[in-house]
């Protein structure tokens, strides 16, 4: 049975996740190819979800063949009914006023990047596909070409196919992102030994496509390059622990969490949302982290406090302030583990629900870690 403190801590860390995932906002993909070229299964890997699997999805306002599939931090424009290089004038109508509508709108509901996929099996890329391109970027989208399922020889060299057909392809000089095409496999084949690649190169130039504002959302929506999330909820760890050494410093007796908490609450929450991990699974995985970082923090505080006989208010004010900051500092290395763990898959369920034992014992062994390189031992 829930505890009173962990069902208030619970609707607390729900409503930051919210309204850090408003804030972070939304990277919206249009992605386009013929039928049957691998556009859902590039999507998934990169992005690690299933939202662009057919039947998923709504119909955008006055667009009867373009699908707008909604999960987190990304959303996938995609067509239906319509085949790229058959129908391009139609799709190319709905598309240019889908876009003129959204020019007026937030950042968050706008299209920012346009992938164009060609199956370098196909071993074509026909003269109306080189116009679609074409028209895309003439509608302000900055088009990142991919030629799927791309085979590699020993040594890493792609198929010669392919890169005749890259090579076609870069003759027509198309207005896409970098001039470059990129070779991808998106799934490994254990059965061919094919590895999976191509993937971070492709995310590499949708960062560079899209606009600066929507960086943090392609962040947490991606599921392939850590570095990234962390850099990010480094930034969260550092703004809190700072604002948490300013609170500490002040009058207010440390003992008084007021200030604190909703300072930590809310960093745990916006790296929760960096890593992509659900309200639901970073609430039940934060009740557990914090129960350990009670513990934790009392052997802090005493720790600091008694290598200070007879500490005074002028002394107390900045071991307050030491404690606050390496307390949030300790806190929130821990919980990038945590969502690092959850985020790779790596912590499983004990009957259905997320292991609250491992989720406390890993978030304690970094906080202890960190806490010490902070020069203060726990």
């Amino acid at each position: 049975m829930a505890k009173p403190t962990d069902e208030w801590f619970g609707q607390a860390f729900g409503k930051a996740w919210k309204d850090k995932a408003e804030e972070i906002g939304r990277f919206n993909l249009a992605i386009f190819g013929k039928t049957g070229v691998g556009k859902s299964t590039l999507v998934n890997a990169i992005f690690g979800a299933e939202i662009a699997q057919t039947g998923i999805g709504e119909p955008v306002t006055r667009a009867e063949h373009l699908y707008l599939h909604q999960s987190g931090t990304l959303g996938v424009l995609d067509t239906r009914g319509l085949e790229v290089g058959k129908d391009n004038d139609a799709l190319l109508s709905e598309l240019r006023d889908y876009l003129h509508g959204m020019r007026r709108k937030p950042l968050a509901d706008q299209i920012h990047v346009a992938w164009y996929c060609v199956r370098a099996g196909d071993r074509r890329f026909e003269a109306t596909e080189a116009d679609f391109v074409r028209a895309l970027a003439d509608l302000g989208l900055p088009v990142i070409l991919v030629l799927t399922q791309v085979q590699r020889g020993a040594g890493g060299r792609v198929h010669p196919d392919a890169e005749a057909l890259a090579a076609s392809i870069a003759a027509l000089d198309l207005p896409i992102q970098d001039g470059l095409i990129h070779y991808t496999m998106a799934l490994a084949d254990d059965f061919t030994g094919q590895t999976a690649y191509g993937l971070q190169e492709v995310l590499d130039a949708t960062f560079r496509g899209a606009p600066d504002g929507v960086a943090h959302a392609i962040t947490a929506a991606q599921r392939i390059d850590f570095d990234r999330k962390r850099e990010r909820a480094e930034v969260a760890v550092k703004a809190a622990t700072t604002a948490a050494t300013a609170a500490g410093a002040s009058p207010i007796p440390f003992s008084d969490a007021a200030i604190l908490v909703p300072l930590q609450i809310g960093m745990m929450a916006s790296i929760a949302v960096t890593y992509g991990i659900s309200v639901e699974r970073s609430t039940a995985a934060s009740i557990a982290a914090t129960a350990a970082a009670t513990t934790a923090g009392r052997s802090v505080v005493t720790n600091m406090i008694k290598f200070v006989p007879g500490a005074g208010t002028a002394v107390a004010a900045p071991i307050s302030a030491t404690v606050a900051g390496t307390f949030t500092y300790a806190m929130g290395q821990a919980w990038i583990r945590v969502c690092e763990r959850l985020a790779r898959g790596e912590l499983g369920l004990v009957g259905g629900a997320l292991d609250g034992d491992t989720v406390h014992r890993i978030f304690m062994e970094e906080f202890k870690t960190s806490a010490s390189r902070r020069k203060i031992s726990s």
